[in-house]
Parts: structure tokens; C-alpha cells; sequence
């Protein structure tokens, strides 16, 4: 995630490049320069829970309404909405406009752009600018603390969201939560964690092989291979969605396997705590038999499969920091 990236979101009316990210200013700030003439849910009353935003105008004009006022922001002048307040921001007059937004702190936001124009990439907006309901109800689950809209309550748009979530995918996910401490610096857990090709030298024997397109970065790909105490083998394919060292990286997968793995690692006095966030669907026919039947011992599978990440993930990345710490040392 870095500075200069631009996304393309034409059912949207928006190009938007990012100037400053959260990674550069350790979550402080996010700073974006978007152009166009929004439309569909971007123009609508929305809210901003944890985030103060605030808005240059470079061309054009906009006109924002809150607090039961409407305010016209021309050129060369700005306006701070707080956090969690309701407002509108809609552009006046014909043609593109160009504004400069400042988010604080930087939280997510970014992160739900990017999935934004990765959904209109993939169709799943309409030409008015709004997402079709499965799209709609995962941005409203996974994205809420960015944004969301001022109506109906977030609680009513979450009961619709998983509503929408149980007619399209009617069979249950699997739900994993698992948490540990390892007695390594976060940067060397974040590294083995987000470099896949690693799996096969600490996550052992249940990692088999790891193909990947390169260092770990959003939307990069790894093909894996690996197995449980089950009697069978695993292939999928992880898409790196969210990248943040060394805090947090998240990934989506399909194949055997369709859901979504998020790690977040937090310092410790003395190591990191890692939080493993996993909730998958079991693509593979065999296992959506099976499942119904079969889901105390998947989840056993499961717990089998993360104690041996466990055992190894931290004798790892000790070895991986302490390797590093040696290569930056100057040569007596």
C-alpha cells in the first residue's frame, strides 16, 4: 500500500490516487485526491464512526450537508466533518471535480477503497453506483468502522447483510479464532507470516508447498498445498487484499477452501501476540457432504493444524530476526 496508487472506479464516477497511505504515517493520516463526479452510495448520507475527514476543493464545487446544513465548498476552500457525524457531499454544476480528502486517523479506509474498486472491477456495482446485495452486504460486514450509510441503524443494516449472506451462501462457514504469544519481534512474525513460500519451513507438516508471484503485497497470489490429521490434501489459492507491516495482513482464498484469513499481530513486553482470524466455506464436494455430519471434526482438524503453526511459527522468526540483526551489523 503505498503512495501513488491509483484506482479506477467508473461506476462511481471516481479516480482516486492516494498521496499519503496509513503505512507511511503510522496510521495517522490518509491522505487521497479524488476526481470525477461521484455517484450511487458514495452520494449518500453516510457516516464516518472513528475518523475525522476533512475535504479541499482543487476544482469544481461540492456541496455538503450536515447538521441540518448545507455548506457550498468552491475552490480553494475546505471543510472538516467530525467524527460520526451524518453528511452528504455531492458535487454542483457540470463537469469533474477535484478534491483532496485528509482522513484521521487513517484506520481502514483505504483498505475499503481498494476493495471498492476491486467489486467494480468485477461487476458486482450497478451504472447507478451502488452494490449489488452480496457485495453490499460483505462491504457493510467487513467495513462498518470506515463507513456506512446513515440509514437504516448499522445494527438493521448488519441483520440484512447477514440476512443477504445466508440466502446466497446457504451453508455455514467455518469460524476460527485463534490466538497465541510468540517470543519474537513483531517484524520477524509479520514476515514469516505474510511471505507464504515460508509455511513449509516453520508450519510444518501441514503446509506441503507454497507457489507464489513474489514478495507479499496487495493482490499478490500463492498456490497451497497441505493437509490436517484428515485423510486428505488441500489445494488453494490466496489473493493478498490487505497489507500493513507489521500489523496486520489479510488475504481471500478460493479453491478447496473460500473465505477469508486475516493475522493481526500486536507488541508485547517481550514478543508478539498473534490473532488469526479465519472463516472459511468448504468448497470442495466431498467436504460440503460431509460437513453437516462432519463439523465437530473439521473443527478438531482445525485446532490439530493451528498447534503445529503454534510449535512453529516462533523458533522461526527468532531465528529469522536474529539472522537479519547479524546481516545488519557492520563488518569488523
Amino acid at each position: 500500500m503505498t503512495a501513488g496508487d491509483v484506482l479506477e472506479m467508473e461506476p462511481l464516477g471516481l479516480r482516486l490516487e492516494f498521496l499519503r497511505t496509513g503505512e507511511e504515517t503510522g496510521g495517522e493520516l490518509l491522505e487521497m485526491e479524488v476526481t470525477g463526479r461521484p455517484r450511487g452510495f458514495l452520494a449518500q448520507r453516510h457516516v464516518h464512526p472513528e475518523q475525522v475527514e476533512r475535504i479541499e476543493v482543487d476544482s469544481g464545487t461540492i456541496k455538503v450537508g450536515m447538521n441540518g446544513r448545507e455548506h457550498v465548498v468552491s475552490a480553494g476552500d475546505a471543510i472538516e466533518v467530525p467524527a460520526g457525524t451524518p453528511h452528504t457531499q455531492v458535487p454542483v454544476g457540470d463537469g469533474p471535480g477535484c478534491v483532496r480528502i485528509h482522513v484521521r486517523p487513517a484506520g481502514r479506509t483505504e483498505a475499503f477503497m481498494r476493495r471498492t474498486a476491486e467489486l467494480c472491477r468485477e461487476g458486482k456495482f450497478t451504472r447507478a453506483g451502488f452494490p449489488r446485495p452480496l457485495a453490499g452486504a460483505e462491504l457493510v460486514l467487513d467495513f462498518a468502522p470506515a463507513g456506512y450509510a446513515a440509514m437504516p441503524s448499522l445494527r438493521v443494516q448488519r441483520r440484512i447483510a447477514e440476512l443477504v449472506l445466508a440466502v446466497a451462501r446457504p451453508m455455514r462457514p467455518y469460524r476460527f479464532v485463534d490466538e497465541w504469544d510468540v517470543a519474537a519481534a513483531p517484524e520477524a512474525v509479520f514476515d514469516a507470516i505474510a511471505d507464504s513460500r515460508t509455511y513449509p519451513d516453520w508450519w510444518r507438516p501441514v503446509y506441503l508447498k507454497v507457489e507464489a508471484d513474489g514478495v507479499a503485497a496487495v493482490g499478490s497470489t500463492a498456490l497451497h498445498h497441505f493437509k490436517g490429521r484428515l485423510p486428505y490434501h488441500l489445494h488453494t489459492r490466496s489473493v493478498t487484499v490487505e497489507i500493513e507491516r507489521p500489523r496486520r495482513v489479510v488475504a481471500n482464498v478460493d479453491g478447496d477452501l473460500r473465505g477469508r484469513g486475516a493475522w493481526t499481530l500486536t507488541p508485547t513486553g517481550d514478543g508478539t501476540h498473534v490473532r488469526f482470524d479465519w472463516q472459511v466455506y468448504a468448497d470442495r464436494r466431498v467436504l460440503r457432504v460431509l460437513t453437516p455430519v462432519l463439523r465437530p471434526i473439521f473443527r478438531w482438524n482445525h485446532n490439530w493444524a493451528i498447534a503445529r503453526a503454534m510449535e512453529g511459527l516462533g523458533s522461526y522468526a527468532q531465528r529469522a530476526g536474529s539472522s537479519a540483526l547479524r546481516s545488519a551489523e557492520p563488518a569488523s
